[in-house]
């Protein structure tokens, strides 16, 4: 989320509304979950420890693979290296290394 708001923002700024259209590939489908314990005095008479340790969901998460893409902008030829720029930007959201790669099919199509 943090990673598409900064190629948006930087985007409209240097680019305009109406020059480019960002997709987000993958999607938080992978429900995180946990496993809550009480760490106040006595809570060892009350919590049940690992037994039936299926936790509450947590929040959402993508499973990404190696060389799986992540952002994709579709813009005008004048405008790739205001894009290459603002995925510059959205590589320093993720954790890890990622590339920005110009494809040579670029551009909206005719």
């Amino acid at each position: 989320e943090a990673a598409r708001i900064a190629t948006s923002k930087f985007m409209v700024t240097n680019a305009g509304r109406d020059f480019f259209h960002i997709r987000m590939r993958p999607h938080p489908y992978h429900v995180l979950r946990i496993n809550k314990t009480l760490s106040c005095a006595g809570a060892d008479r009350l919590s049940t420890g690992m037994r039936g340790a299926f936790g509450k969901p947590y929040g959402t998460a993508a499973r990404v693979k190696i060389g799986q893409v992540l952002i994709s902008i579709r813009t005008k030829d004048e405008k790739v290296q205001i894009a290459a720029e603002a995925l510059r930007r959205a590589k320093f959201k993720f954790a890890g290394r990622q590339k920005v790669h110009i494809s040579s099919k670029m551009g909206f199509t005719k």
